[in-house]
């Protein structure tokens, strides 16, 4: 997933008009908040400072990923340029198991992404 795309999930909570977040308006048939879905002033509030902890963590998840595939095409051209293989299965293997470890059965997902997006597709 690019940046462009992850940016554009979170414009949904934004106001068309000011980029903004969404002003918090109930909805009158259920009394929640339409940007938070909480049913109550308090909990909209605590949402809305998780959410911006989240959007902080994304922002960094971004940032990270941006520089790894850089290094990773890096570690390619190198790797190439001295006459070796444009990519080692054992590294990649390695790191799809440190990811399916961590995250579950979709770490493996993410991990084939992460390699995608350093590598380019195979």
């Amino acid at each position: 997933m690019t940046a462009d795309v992850m940016a554009q999930s979170t414009d949904a909570d934004k106001s068309p008009t000011t980029g903004s977040p969404a002003a918090a308006t109930p909805d009158e048939s259920t009394g929640t908040d339409n940007y938070t879905g909480a049913g109550k002033p308090l909990a909209a509030s605590e949402i809305r400072g998780m959410r911006e902890r989240i959007d902080e963590i994304d922002q960094a998840i971004i940032d990270l990923w941006l520089e790894r595939s850089r290094l990773s095409r890096e570690v390619g051209k190198t790797r190439m340029a001295s006459g070796g293989t444009r990519l080692v299965l054992a590294r990649e293997r390695e790191i799809v198991e440190r990811f399916r470890t961590a995250l579950g059965p979709d770490g493996t997902q993410v991990a084939l992404l992460l390699l995608r997006s350093g590598r380019g597709p195979l």
